[in-house]
């Protein structure tokens, strides 16, 4: 089926044939990437979204890190993070790491699930596209790898201090990272509004 796009960089409408195998479309006036075939689309991004789910399980239920010193050990994991900002008068500090890196990612995360096992299953659910369509706007405040990168500074400083033992919550995170970035990397979102489109109609 033929699609009717809008360049990214320059507004030209273009209708774009269906792609080929791992093919993509150009912009005709200004060269950009129109849209790219990722075969397999549906079934990758939902299995690293079902992975994604299973380790957002892990990294909260399980310690984050543990703090040794002088024989006395501290355990901390990402929730008891956020209480420890708010009971120190860090509140929007704490609401602000509490939305970004666990609120709107778990959101994103069952959401995804919510539009694409439907389309696995060729079923149709409702409030489907308005549904992808707030995960693509969450998608900029989902900030998991800047508190990644925030933990590992505060790891270089603290380490002077005290020994730091990595619990399994921070491997899972890490993990968590990564699999998010595959799922971005691997879904088509063309494919989804057609499949979406298909099943429910405009909304």
């Amino acid at each position: 089926m033929t699609t009717l796009m809008a360049c990214h960089e320059c507004d030209l409408l273009t209708r774009v044939p269906p792609l080929p195998l791992r093919g993509a479309a150009y912009c005709r006036r200004c060269g950009s990437v129109l849209m790219r075939s990722k075969p397999n689309s549906i079934e990758r991004s939902l299995a690293l979204t079902l992975s994604s789910l299973v380790l957002f399980g892990v990294a909260i239920s399980f310690p984050f890190l543990a703090m040794k010193t002088g024989g006395f050990e501290q355990q901390s994991s990402l929730v008891t993070g956020v209480w420890l900002l708010y009971k120190q008068g860090m509140g929007e500090m704490a609401a602000v790491v509490l939305l970004t890196c666990l609120v709107f990612p778990l959101v994103q995360i069952v959401g995804l699930i919510y539009i694409l096992l439907p389309i696995y299953l060729k079923r149709s659910v409702p409030f489907a596209i308005q549904v992808f369509r707030t995960i693509n706007n969450l998608q900029p405040w989902c900030m998991t790898e800047v508190f990644m990168l925030g933990i590992l500074v505060s790891l270089v400083k603290l380490a002077k201090l005290a020994q730091i033992i990595p619990g399994i919550s921070l491997w899972a995170f890490v993990l968590l990272i990564i699999t998010s970035a595959a799922q971005i990397s691997v879904l088509d979102s063309h494919q989804v509004w057609e499949e979406l489109e298909a099943t429910d109609g405009p909304d």
